[in-house]
């Protein structure tokens, strides 16, 4: 019998095969064949543990928004509530753990797939809700619930596309500039919301 835990642990080393074969080969070209080869197990065995190639793909998916979940958690219980609460979740989400290559490449890759995967559009959503919840969260500390909607809904879009832009390399963006350019949004808003009633070094 296999020792205790160890299921978990080949999905683990499976999962980093298949963020690895994302990133060398491309979604399209990822296989049960070749996430063995890169693991050093043979096809069956990944099919063992995780059916087919969907399922295979939405737990990787799953994977990566967890570790953008462990990020916000992180900034959740390490900050003061209200603004550096809102800062600490915009530098989660630009975070070394979501900006190296292996993990933008998959990022970027799933993303191309969201529309056309209803499993993967539904992982999708959850991580959309997410950071506009903890971004609502942490602004009704500073405005009105409605204006704190509206600023976590923007600055959701704002960090999406910074982080996207900064992620390709013909962006013309790196990651500090991107996470830069979030905060100095956050502050415009904040500005015109509140007239200046808060600390911007907060």
């Amino acid at each position: 019998m296999p020792k205790k835990g160890m299921e978990a642990i080949r999905q683990r080393q499976l999962i980093e095969a298949t963020l690895q074969v994302i990133h060398d080969q491309g979604l399209q070209a990822t296989t049960l064949s070749r996430v063995g080869q890169r693991a050093g197990i043979s096809p069956g065995l990944v099919a063992h543990y995780f059916g087919d190639k969907g399922h295979l793909l939405a737990a990787t998916y799953l994977h990566l928004v967890r570790s953008l979940e462990e990020e916000y958690r992180k900034a959740r219980s390490g900050t003061a509530t209200g603004l550096p609460r809102v800062r600490a979740i915009i530098n989660a989400n630009f975070a070394a753990s979501q900006s190296d290559e292996v993990t933008v490449s998959s990022w970027l890759s799933f993303y191309a797939q969201v529309n056309h995967v209803p499993r993967l559009a539904r992982i999708q959503r959850v991580v959309t809700r997410r950071l506009r919840s903890n971004l609502t969260h942490a602004l009704s500390v500073l405005m009105p619930r409605d204006h704190a909607l509206h600023v976590a809904e923007g600055l959701g879009v704002m960090i999406d596309g910074l982080w996207l832009r900064a992620s390709l390399r013909t962006g013309g963006l790196d990651v500090d500039a991107a996470r830069a350019m979030a905060h100095d949004y956050l502050d415009s808003q904040l500005q015109m919301l509140t007239g200046g009633r808060y600390d911007q070094s907060a």
